[in-house]
């Protein structure tokens, strides 16, 4: 479709066409959610806790939880669980769709290890200090694309689903454990404010809208240039 690209630097990035919607998944991808019991989450996607460690550590974090934000929004730290510890770590499934197709750019204080099970997307990183990285996941990897990637704490994350090469997706389903657990405490979702600070406006523009806007509608995306595999790139 029209309008839905601009002439920027190449970040390796191609826009999808996101357009409001209300219908349902497909049945396919409704009958995985069914499958699996997923969830929406909050930054995006479906999630489904999976592994939650018995073992406890003191925690590595600061006291003072990232965003009153992502707590408003999530109701704080597991009951049975104070701000000086953490569990050892936390196991999630996560799943992109076609109808929930993109996940906003956020950080956590723990590392996260992420395993692809099927499907394919692009993540965007963004750390602390403005260095961008963006790399393909999926099963081709004599093309470089990824099985395993690793984001550490504190690296800004954003993600999206690109065509699957056999044609249209049907999401990406991923694994993500973190480590230490997985707490809102230690979330935070990345500001209009603070993006604009990170980046260069050439790049802030190609990349504003991985951003979470306040009160945004559902949105789907109809990917409408097939994304093609690349060498990982880091600007």
């Amino acid at each position: 479709m029209s309008g839905c690209h601009r002439d920027e630097p190449d970040l390796g990035i191609t826009k999808p066409c996101f357009i409001p919607t209300s219908q349902d998944e497909n049945p396919r991808v409704a009958s995985l959610i069914e499958t699996l019991s997923l969830e929406p989450h909050i930054e995006g996607g479906y999630f489904k806790e999976t592994d939650v460690s018995v073992a406890t550590i003191s925690s590595p974090h600061p006291l003072e939880p990232l965003s009153e934000e992502t707590l408003s929004m999530t109701g704080g730290l597991r009951s049975d669980l104070g701000p000086l510890f953490r569990r050892l770590s936390t196991t999630i499934y996560y799943y992109l769709t076609p109808n929930r197709p993109q996940c906003h750019f956020h950080r956590n204080r723990s590392r996260i290890i992420h395993s692809l099970h099927r499907g394919r997307g692009r993540y965007v990183l963004i750390s602390p200090d403005g260095h961008v990285e963006t790399y393909v996941v999926g099963h081709n990897i004599e093309k470089g694309e990824r099985l395993q990637w690793i984001v550490e704490g504190g690296v800004w994350q954003a993600s999206y689903l690109v065509d699957a090469e056999d044609g249209e997706s049907e999401g990406l389903l991923i694994s993500e454990t973190v480590v230490p657990g997985f707490e809102y405490a230690d979330h935070e979702f990345l500001s209009e404010a603070g993006f604009r600070s990170l980046l260069p406006a050439d790049q802030a523009r190609e990349l504003e809208w991985l951003v979470r806007k306040r009160d945004k509608p559902q949105m789907t995306s109809q990917i409408t240039n097939q994304e093609q595999s690349k060498e990982d790139k880091k600007i």
